[in-house]
């Protein structure tokens, strides 16, 4: 029996950077949710486990940290995959990003080939750690 196709969260406040993320990951089987901002991505998890989010750090007025903080302590979406995705690439980001729990760090302008590598690295990880959806 075929599987359901794995969904993944796209936490983005920048319309062309969801559209653009959209097509890649549709491109590639996944249903794609988006979320604007972390009121939105908040409601959308309060109602689905998605196999996946892609988290945009630098949201209108939001630290994206705060939702990766939310998604650790709550028990329901702890062991949720979360990639970080940045146009804010520091010397240090990338080791203060993973240390905050994010399983991976991505940063802008998407890299179209790496994405895709990155999404199916981090579900299929999930998976073998029994994590099925």
């Amino acid at each position: 029996m075929d599987r359901e196709p794995d969904t993944v969260l796209v936490v983005e406040d920048d319309a062309s950077s969801r559209k653009l993320i959209r097509t890649i990951l549709a491109s590639r089987g996944y249903r794609v949710a988006e979320a604007a901002d972390i009121p939105q991505a908040q409601a959308f998890l309060a109602r689905n486990l998605p196999s996946l989010v892609l988290l945009d750090l630098r949201l209108e007025g939001d630290d994206g940290l705060d939702l990766m903080r939310d998604i650790r302590a709550d028990p329901r979406t702890r062991d949720l995959p979360v990639a970080a995705v940045t146009a804010q690439a520091m010397q240090d980001d990338e080791s203060r990003v993973l240390a905050a729990g994010c399983d991976a760090y991505l940063t802008k302008p998407i890299d179209t080939r790496r994405l895709p590598q990155v999404v199916a690295e981090l579900i299929a990880k999930r998976r073998a750690h029994g994590h099925a959806e």
